[in-house]
């Protein structure tokens, strides 16, 4: 038996839909009941609903544990959340936009005449996707009251970031939208959504401040401090609280079957029932990817999105399923290309804060979505991301359909048919390994190519060196191997490409711009074009993606075999790109082929491929160690201070002997850095600086990688280092890792972090549209 939307916009409360042996989502029953054994949770409501009809709708164990056991009902009344961003504060704006008195790209401030500081440039766009630049919440200590209050303070808080750059999920957003809507409606948010959405759509138990009457209904939440009962028909956010239960972030309450009436609406483009809500232009508009289009993180206006990619280089069909989720236990998902919704609803943080829905989100999906074939990504959807229960980010991770391809492996899959009949010199180490893990002087070799000579980078062929390297011989071939990190020489010279009638590179990057191997490939580069020797880049992936793009840029005056080429410290790029841009604007006339990857996209991190890690030099052991490294490493020239070398985890922690831990992860952690929290810690370096001698510092843990940005840390850091000890770091040691003047001389002056990463950041930024025409992913 089904329900159609007819009935239940008559009020049917029918119980248990669907159950049977022959039911496909009868699946679900035992992955629910488990969770309410286990006091994952108390109790909750599935509603699922297909092609315009709802084909599940059930509640699962008790709405109450404490005072008192009260049963599960399905119209029980959940706090929704952060599900009010898009349930009450999104619909708001849609139609405000329909009706042409806001549009989505105008400044905030036009708006909001009060929000000024620098904050010009935040459109109504970035505050939708969580692309802003501001923090995530507003400080809660010392307390305080009022919607006014609330407002004010979102008005004045400063940025934390630069606006597009990052994404950093933030209720203060969501809390400046809902008062546009305010100021342009002339209502509460609370007023506007119920007149223009609630009642049009018959949601008659969908609205902030819910009445006394209705207390009975409503699942209980955390309990309150004062004393000691869970809130019950008062907000569980505390901002929201504070607010007085109005904010366009949080507040509203709403059960199953007023989210299935709003849920359907959507998917049929907004209408319900003959009653059109909205223009399918606006939903089309608000739930397509709305995000900048150079950012991984894909988010619609006010929804998270997943869009499914047409190829690999990442073009996006039109509306692809799209959701929210609350920190209370609820979500929402919607696939209009099924013509489907899911709705979970659960009041989690009634047992205990903490408990993560993650893997039963996750195991309900996957039975739904086998039964309709719904697009419900599993690492969005189920996960969230700020509204997570532990608090931390969500990590996008696509799934191949087809392995990653390096450039060595096309180049091997058509027999290495560009350099049959050469005589060839190859620049490689030991990341030079194709999909089954054979070195590629080995399958050149065997592919019949006449490889006269190797060519070794810092490290040596194998990566373990940490000294200036000699030349030898490969013990497996007996091939020479020349050093191109010996004292006087870094360059491939004239003379030692003149019996060769190519040049091959082939080494795995890390993404900074100080890690030598760029300047080993760009100057290659330039001797191959003023040799006229052709010159192969065999392209891999940029392990810490090809997205992010972060400053300070590089001066001319600072260039050296530690940054020899116009860019930021984290450029975003692949080595192929890379070459191409340096060939092209430094009008090296080199003759350059770039072997493509297969398979890799702009947004991967690298364990979004399917490649194995290689350690690419003796201290960067793991991709969160490639991650920390262009900002932990900006200050590593000091000989009174350690990044962790001669330690299990090199740039992954920082310390010295005049460090004390707990001051220093106090001071980074007041910074709100989005997406690393910094704890103390103490650690004996049995090499490098401090060895045999244990010393104090701090610890990295990146809960974010998305938002996170390694030169904003670096230079948290710095200022942190100069703030609390003063001259204990010399940065005029530092110059050619940090590469700029303007950067040292403000860190030098005691300037605040997050002005001199904005200042870094706007030039990052100009770099980034500067390279777009030589991208090839």
């Amino acid at each position: 038996m089904k329900i159609s939307f007819r009935a239940l916009l008559a009020g049917s409360l029918l119980a248990v839909l669907c159950q049977g042996a022959t039911d496909p989502l009868a699946a679900v029953d035992p992955l629910i009941d488990e969770a309410v054994q286990s006091h994952l949770i108390p109790g909750a409501v599935l509603l699922v609903g297909h092609n315009n009809e709802i084909v599940y709708r059930k509640a699962y164990g008790l709405k109450a544990w404490l005072p008192e056991h009260e049963p599960m009902t399905l119209d029980t009344i959940f706090d929704a959340a952060s599900l009010t961003k898009v349930i009450a504060t999104t619909p708001s704006v849609m139609r405000l936009f329909e009706e042409g008195k806001l549009r989505i790209d105008d400044p905030v401030v036009k708006y909001l005449p009060e929000f000024q500081g620098g904050k010009s440039d935040i459109t109504i766009r970035l505050l939708m996707t969580h692309f802003s630049g501001l923090p995530p919440d507003l400080e809660l200590v010392p307390k305080w009251s009022g919607y006014q209050t609330g407002i004010e303070k979102a008005l004045t808080i400063k940025p934390t970031g630069p606006p597009g750059v990052h994404f950093v999920y933030s209720d203060i957003n969501f809390i400046l939208m809902g008062e546009i809507v305010r100021r342009l409606s002339g209502q509460s948010l609370a007023e506007f959504a119920h007149d223009q959405i609630y009642a049009p759509l018959g949601m008659h138990d969908t609205e902030f401040l819910p009445s006394p009457a209705l207390l009975p209904r409503i699942a209980p939440t955390e309990y309150e401090e004062e004393n000691g009962m869970p809130f019950r028909g008062v907000v569980h956010d505390p901002t929201s609280r504070f607010m007085g239960g109005v904010a366009g972030h949080a507040g509203a309450f709403t059960t199953a079957d007023d989210l299935a009436k709003y849920a359907q609406m959507l998917v049929n483009m907004g209408t319900l029932s003959g009653t059109r809500l909205f223009l399918p232009e606006t939903v089309r508009k608000f739930t397509e990817p709305g995000s900048p289009a150079d950012q991984p993180v894909l988010r619609g206006l006010g929804w998270d999105i997943d869009s499914p990619f047409s190829s690999n280089r990442g073009e996006l069909f039109p509306i692809g399923s799209y959701g929210h989720t609350g920190f209370t236990g609820t979500s929402l998902w919607i696939d209009p290309n099924s013509h489907s919704f899911v709705i979970f609803l659960t009041n989690v943080v009634h047992l205990k804060r903490g408990n993560s829905l993650s893997s039963l989100r996750g195991r309900l999906a996957t039975a739904i979505a086998a039964s309709f074939g719904m697009t419900i990504p599993q690492d969005v959807a189920i996960t969230g991301y700020r509204d997570t229960i532990a608090g931390a980010g969500a990590y996008r991770v696509i799934e191949r359909n087809a392995d990653t391809l390096t450039g060595l492996d096309v180049l091997e899959a058509s027999g290495f048919r560009e350099l049959k009949g050469k005589r060839v010199g190859l620049i490689t180490n030991q990341t030079g390994l194709d999909r089954a893990a054979r070195r590629d002087v080995d399958v050149m070799l065997g592919a019949g190519i006449h490889l006269t000579t190797i060519y070794s980078p810092e490290h040596g062929l194998s990566g373990t060196q940490d000294t200036d390297i000699g030349d030898t011989k490969d013990a497996q071939t007996g091939i020479p191997v020349v050093s191109l990190y010996e004292p006087n020489r870094r360059r491939l010279t004239a003379a030692q490409m003149e019996n060769l009638d190519a040049v091959v590179f082939d080494i795995q990057d890390v993404g900074a711009r100080f890690y030598t191997y760029s300047c080993t490939m760009l100057y290659a580069l330039e001797e191959a074009g003023q040799a006229k020797k052709p010159f192969y880049v065999l392209d891999r992936p940029n392990p810490i993606t090809g997205t992010h793009v972060e400053g300070p840029m590089l001066d001319k005056d600072l260039e050296s075999f530690i940054g020899c080429y116009d860019m930021p410290l984290r450029h975003g790029m692949t080595f192929g790109e890379l070459a191409r841009m340096a060939n092209a604007e430094q009008h090296w006339g080199a003759d350059l082929h770039v072997i493509h990857m297969k398979n890799w996209l702009r947004g991967d991190w690298f364990d979004a491929t399917t490649l194995d890690w290689v350690n690419p030099s003796p201290n960067i052991r793991s991709l969160n160690a490639a991650l920390l490294y262009p900002g932990v490493g900006m200050l590593e020239y000091n000989t009174n201070y350690s990044v962790g070398r001669g330690t299990d985890a090199p740039f992954e922690q920082i310390g010295a002997d005049w460090i004390k831990g707990q001051g220093l992860a106090a001071a980074l952690n007041a910074q709100f850095i989005p997406g690393v929290r910094a704890y103390p810690t103490k650690f004996q370096p049995t090499s490098s600086n401090f060895a045999g001698q244990t010393i104090e510092g701090v610890r990295f843990v990146i809960t974010d990688r998305e938002s996170f940005d390694s030169t904003r840390l670096g230079i948290e850091i710095a200022v942190a280092l100069q703030t609390l000890y003063p001259g204990k770091i010399d940065f005029e040691k530092c110059k050619g890792l940090i590469g700029n003047r303007e950067m040292i001389t403000a860190l030098q002056q005691g300037k605040e972090a997050i002005e001199i990463y904005t200042a870094a950041q706007g030039e990052a930024t100009k770099f980034a549209e500067r390279r777009k025409a030589f991208l090839l992913y």
